[in-house]
């Protein structure tokens, strides 16, 4: 049985890490209960500079249960660093990770279906939406005309997949010679030269909380998109990101 860490970006959670905190727990327990995972699997929180308590409440997650670990980053990084954060974190204590946010619009029991693949030779394994019908009419507008603007210029994207990937640590050993700041990880993923599955999932609306993708973070988003293709990998892994303020586990 393989080391599961479930990264877990969060920003501002503090309405909702209270409610989907023991959602992510319970996985856990199912996972290993079904055979999949070890006992020494952990969901590894990343906190992203929050303003509010949501450290507070991650570090009381970690003192009740050696289950939640956490990470502080300081000060605000944005979504792909923190991911990319908690993702080299976890490459030297997993033998598999799953990036997933924290609201749980993500199916988390489409975690079973991924660790499967995985079973199966897939050294990555792709979160992808079955339809748009949460989203408001611009935003499913968007999101469509992005992926198609994106492949005319040769940007090889998973349609409908953002974030919910699962990645073992071939994958990630080689995402880790990907250098500099704000990665764009979706691009990025689809570049390793390295089989790549997927699964299907209906995304719900948030648990708790508010979206954290403005406007503005969505056009910066794209235009990274646009760039991700130039970036060349290192000979060297990243080095350890110094904007990590505090470490938690177990």
């Amino acid at each position: 049985m393989e080391t599961l860490y479930i990264v877990v970006p969060c920003y501002n959670e503090e309405p909702c890490l209270p409610e989907t905190a023991p959602v992510f727990r319970q996985k856990l327990a199912s996972l290993e209960a079904a055979g999949l995972i070890s006992p020494a699997s952990r969901v590894l929180f990343v906190d992203d500079g929050s303003a509010d308590g949501t450290w507070d409440i991650i570090r009381s997650l970690h003192e009740s249960d050696p289950a939640f670990c956490g990470l502080r980053l300081k000060p605000n990084r944005g979504h792909q660093n923190a991911v990319m954060a908690g993702l080299m974190e976890a490459r030297e204590r997993a033998d598999i990770t799953i990036s997933i946010d924290a609201d749980l619009q993500d199916d988390i029991d489409a975690m079973d279906g991924m660790v499967r693949k995985h079973s199966q030779g897939f050294p990555i394994v792709c979160g992808v939406r079955t339809s748009r019908t949460t989203d408001t009419f611009m935003k499913r507008f968007t999101a469509q005309s992005y992926y198609k603007i994106m492949n005319l210029f040769g940007a090889k994207l998973v349609y409908n997949h953002a974030d919910f990937r699962l990645m073992d640590k071939d994958a990630l050993e080689k995402l880790s010679r990907y250098h500099g700041e704000d990665p764009f990880l979706r691009g990025l993923a689809t570049r390793l030269g390295l089989p790549i599955a997927t699964v299907e999932y209906e995304r719900a609306p948030r648990v708790a909380g508010e979206s954290k993708y403005t406007l503005k973070k969505m056009v910066k988003l794209a235009i990274k998109g646009f760039t991700s293709a130039r970036c060349k990998p290192e000979n060297t892994p990243r080095p350890p990101d110094p904007h990590i303020a505090e470490r938690l586990f177990s």
